[in-house]
């Protein structure tokens, strides 16, 4: 470790005349600091998507797995009697915390975004909902619906199991992809800087040549470019940081209605997370020039 930090201090504290064998303008240096930058940018907002949809995983696995519903599909002469018997039920039944039965008004604005706010509900054929919430420890499912089964035999129980599951799962694959995006963007620095520093080193063969002939070492020419090329890519990386945690602080912020759109931006403590980005950058960018520049100064005549 020790070693890696004094090479580390060497790049950054050498002598700043070596710089010239890395030519200070030209393609080279702005495609290596658009690069850091827009690729930066695109980190912030990968970065954001894999918070976001770790909470949002959270959210519907906790309220879902809180909350079930007990639905009595009875004639009408046996509803209420039903409705009674499956809340007697429910209230002897280790692990929940309340169960009631939504009122008229209550399943009205459940249907309104399908049939509308004028549905007639008391003389349609709907049946009555449960609302069941569960305490920490939870209920035994399967062991409830016998009981339903055999003392209200109208009472489906739907303990969102069903529903839960392929939401927690598309939040979980929405996270793997933010992941995997940030893994691709640092791929595609390297390789950008990989090129970009190609390119120097081949525009400046006979600069490198002469150097060599004066007695320069290929260890002193390669941290040359890598430092040029690190501090190019921790310079673009933080401006396209700090632009991109403008455009996230800039998004909407999350609703009571929990839309996903809306709770894209960082939350607490994890406003520093984008911090990290330039310092991977300026890592990425070290190696990638590193090995380009011992390679090819390896294959130069």
């Amino acid at each position: 470790m020790k070693l890696d930090l004094d090479k580390l201090r060497a790049i950054f504290t050498q002598d700043a005349g070596a710089d010239r064998v890395v030519p200070p303008t030209g393609h080279t240096a702005w495609l290596t600091l658009f690069a850091a930058g827009a690729m930066a940018f695109l980190a912030v907002f990968a970065l954001a998507l894999s918070l976001a949809t770790s909470r949002l995983a959270d959210r519907w696995g906790d309220a879902l797995a809180r909350s079930s519903t007990l639905r009595i599909s009875a004639p009408e002469g046996q509803r209420l009697a039903q409705t009674d018997a499956a809340l007697k039920v429910l209230q002897t039944t280790p692990g929940i915390a309340t169960a009631r039965a939504l009122t008229s008004e209550e399943q009205r604005a459940l249907l309104a975004p399908w049939f509308g706010p004028d549905l007639p509900v008391e003389s349609l054929p709907i049946p009555q909902l449960i609302e069941i919430i569960e305490d920490h420890a939870g209920y035994d499912a399967a062991g409830l619906r016998l009981r339903l089964a055999a003392e209200v035999p109208g009472a489906v129980l739907d303990d969102h199991t069903r529903w839960r599951a392929p939401l927690v799962r598309a939040a979980s694959r929405l996270r793997l992809m933010g992941w995997v995006s940030l893994i691709l963007i640092g791929g595609t620095v390297a390789a950008i800087i990989t090129l970009a520093a190609n390119a120097a080193l081949a525009a400046n063969a006979q600069v490198i040549g002469v150097l060599r002939l004066v007695g320069a070492r290929d260890k002193y020419i390669s941290q040359a470019f890598v430092r040029r090329f690190t501090l190019r890519s921790l310079g673009g990386a933080a401006i396209g940081t700090v632009l991109g945690s403008i455009a996230v602080g800039l998004l909407p912020r999350t609703e009571a209605g929990g839309g996903f759109l809306t709770g894209l931006g960082f939350q607490g403590w994890h406003w520093l997370l984008p911090l990290i980005i330039p310092l991977l950058s300026g890592a990425v960018a070290y190696a990638a020039t590193r090995a380009a520049a011992q390679r090819t100064l390896r294959d130069m005549p």
